[in-house]
């Protein structure tokens, strides 16, 4: 059954020489050459020590860092019904802008990606479009609604990697279980949107000191972190698969790791925006493009998110990247939707915030932001002879203002709006092919070739 699309490209027949090459799981650390022939990984060597042929494009790699290219496993494409916002096209440029070769999209769209058609209307739409691979989440539940199932086995014949009502918890912890039931017999994790909303109620940010000063309605930590004790012990009792969406509270963490020294088989992830920021940049600027659910925390939440990615409760980085228009967004802050765009911007925020001042190794950033498919079935990168290519060329030192030059996206409510960034991606290979070009760098070390 093939469950990722995307739009026919052609291979790629490139040599990268002498860049950094850095891969902790094929044991990779150091200047080196990689050799690409129709869209495989062909050969790894030392730096000047590959020869290519003519018809080979040859990649100046010096100073810049070649990694495995990203796996995003959570993203909204806004595709049926919202291309104003996004579409896959768009979406799928920015997040190979990102370095990313694959991202798995969510089913709130208009329709709910929640039947067999719309489904296979949106992968076909995919395979003429997106520029890398995409793959697709389907609803739990026929509009989100809560009420009974969707016909997951028709799904998953269609192609779903699983389901999720992301934007929505499962409320009923009958409907849980029966979908628990149920995935023994069709296979896929559910990825579960974890808030109680009776007590998130009406909340637009964090409940603590920040919003008490602010006088807006908070959210608390414990609206995530309960519904997911509940859901663990529910997949816990049913032998299911559970994976926890963008985690953004300290006892979240800890429900976490609990569930799994208790055998559960549960994963999380967490998001870019959750681990680099606080509410206290909500107080600073009050700008709606920080207004996302979960809402930014207070600091001890963000450093116990940080160390949760570092030991591995939290087992991978998600953007959550979920565009919405300008008008939109530009409201007051009660009255904006929730949502933060962030492929564009993800490894770059990650890096500035946490690599540069070491608190994470380079090498457990890349690890975390390529092991996302693995939840689903799919294969994580790896730079090795004879694998796809899935390639990310980067310039660690190149700084950057978020949105001085536009962005890939079709919507700028990006978080990191203005901040200055350290880390560029320069070139992205997707599937053996190359998807993204840097504008500059394609015009001086490619002899003027456009990217797609």
């Amino acid at each position: 059954m093939r469950r990722l699309f995307s739009r026919p490209a052609r291979p790629a027949d490139l040599l990268v020489r002498g860049a950094h090459v850095l891969d902790p799981r094929a044991g990779l650390d150091g200047p080196g050459d990689v050799l690409v022939r129709d869209g495989l990984v062909a050969q790894i060597g030392e730096a000047g020590g590959l020869d290519a042929a003519p018809e080979v494009e040859e990649v100046d790699g010096a100073g810049r860092h070649l990694l495995p290219a990203f796996v995003d496993p959570h993203v909204h494409l806004r595709t049926p019904g919202q291309e104003h916002e996004e579409d896959l096209d768009s979406g799928t440029r920015a997040a190979a802008a990102g370095g990313f070769c694959t991202v798995v999209a969510m089913p709130n769209t208009a329709p709910t990606v929640d039947c067999a058609p719309v489904l296979r209307s949106l992968c076909e739409a995919a395979g003429r479009e997106a520029r890398i691979p995409v793959g697709f989440l389907a609803a739990i539940t026929p509009g989100l609604a809560g009420e009974r199932l969707t016909e997951m086995a028709d799904l998953r014949d269609e192609g779903a990697l699983g389901f999720t009502d992301d934007g929505r918890p499962v409320a009923r912890a009958a409907i849980l279980r029966l979908a628990l039931q149920y995935q023994r017999l069709c296979g896929g994790v559910l990825a579960l949107h974890e808030e109680d909303p009776s007590l998130s109620g009406r909340g637009t940010m964090h409940e603590g000191e920040v919003s008490a000063r602010l006088g807006l309605a908070g959210i608390p930590s414990i609206s995530e972190s309960t519904l997911i004790a509940r859901d663990a012990a529910i997949a816990g009792y049913e032998q299911g698969r559970i994976h926890a969406q963008h985690l953004s509270a300290l006892e979240s963490v800890r429900a976490v790791a609990e569930a799994k020294a208790a055998g559960v088989a549960i994963t999380a992830e967490a998001s870019p925006h959750h681990l680099c920021l606080t509410d206290a940049d909500v107080a600073a600027e009050l700008d709606t493009r920080l207004k996302m659910n979960p809402p930014l925390r207070s600091e001890e939440h963000r450093q116990a998110l940080v160390e949760g990615l570092r030991s591995g409760v939290i087992d991978c980085v998600a953007t959550d990247h979920a565009p919405h228009s300008g008008e939109e967004k530009e409201v007051p802050w009660e009255e904006a939707p929730m949502g933060t765009t962030g492929l564009e911007t993800a490894f770059a925020a990650l890096h500035t915030v946490l690599v540069r001042p070491g608190v994470l190794g380079l090498g457990l950033l890349v690890e975390r932001m390529t092991a996302g498919g693995a939840l689903f079935g799919l294969p994580t990168p790896r730079i090795a002879a004879g694998e796809p290519a899935n390639l990310c060329l980067i310039d660690l030192d190149a700084s950057w203002a978020v949105g001085e030059a536009g962005y890939e996206s079709r919507s700028e409510n990006c978080c990191f709006a203005g901040r200055t960034l350290h880390g560029r991606v320069l070139m992205t290979v997707a599937a053996g092919a190359v998807a993204y070009r840097e504008r500059a760098f394609a015009v001086t070390a490619v002899a003027g070739e456009a990217g797609p």
